[in-house]
Parts: C-alpha cells; sequence; structure tokens
C-alpha cells in the first residue's frame, strides 16, 4: 500500500548536537512515549510556540497592600464627611462655629491627599504593568 504524497517525507532537516543534547533529546523522546526522535521532533518544531507570561509576586502584593491602604482611607474619609456634615447641623451654636470651620479645613486637606495617595497608587501599578507588557513584547 502506498502512503499519500502529503505523509511521505522526503526533505531532511539537519542539525548538530553535542553528546549532552542528544542524550537530553532521546531522554524527553522516551517521556513523550515516542516512537523515534524524528516522530518527536516533528510534534516539538511544529507544535504553535507557547507563550508564557510571569508575574512579580512581590509587585502583586505591593499592589495588593496598597488597595487595602486605598479602601481603609475611602472608609475613613467617608466616616470624617459624615461627621463634618452633622457638624453643619449645629453650625448655628456659637461656639461649633469655630470647630465646624476647622474640620471643614481638614477635611479639604484630607480629601486633597487621599486622592494624591490614589493617583500615585495607580501610577505604581500601571508603570509596572507597562514595565511588565514591554518585557513581555521584547522576548
Amino acid at each position: 500500500m502506498k502512503k499519500e504524497e502529503q505523509e511521505v517525507r522526503i526533505h531532511f532537516v539537519r542539525t548538530r548536537m553535542n553528546i549532552a543534547e542528544l542524550n537530553n533529546l532521546k531522554n524527553l523522546q522516551r517521556k513523550a512515549h515516542e516512537k523515534t526522535v524524528s516522530s518527536y521532533a516533528r510534534k516539538v518544531i511544529l507544535q504553535p510556540p507557547v507563550k508564557v507570561k510571569y508575574r512579580n509576586q512581590s509587585a502583586d502584593d505591593f499592589y495588593r497592600e496598597m488597595v487595602g491602604l486605598k479602601n481603609e482611607l475611602s472608609a475613613i474619609g467617608n466616616n470624617l464627611n459624615q461627621s463634618v456634615h452633622k457638624l453643619h447641623l449645629l453650625d448655628r451654636v456659637p461656639e461649633f462655629k469655630d470647630v465646624v470651620k476647622k474640620y471643614d479645613g481638614l477635611q479639604k486637606i484630607f480629601f486633597s491627599d487621599f486622592e494624591e495617595i490614589k493617583f500615585k497608587i495607580n501610577q505604581l501599578y500601571y508603570e509596572y504593568f507597562e514595565k511588565l507588557a514591554s518585557l513581555q513584547l521584547n522576548e
């Protein structure tokens, strides 16, 4: 019985290896349960490339910590906002006017600093992933 034209392999691809490389190739071929080194090499060479993405665990941990801090600051800001709102209800009492003004100023400072912290956290996060993406593109 004759093989179909597509199945007949008439072209040679040659490569040179040292003894260690050849032994490694033969070990891999045996582990893959391929009959011959040629069939194993064809399977490896003709498969689509595998893309591997690396994650920096310490950067991920850092970002997770920063998100936790951001959420905590957000909760503190929310509490501060509610407190200042309640103080505004006491604005008509002369003794509380100075307290209300003081907490209004503190509230503005807090939210200004909080926005800056959020911006820095996001900036660090996106810089990290831009560097990671550029490293993966160069590979």
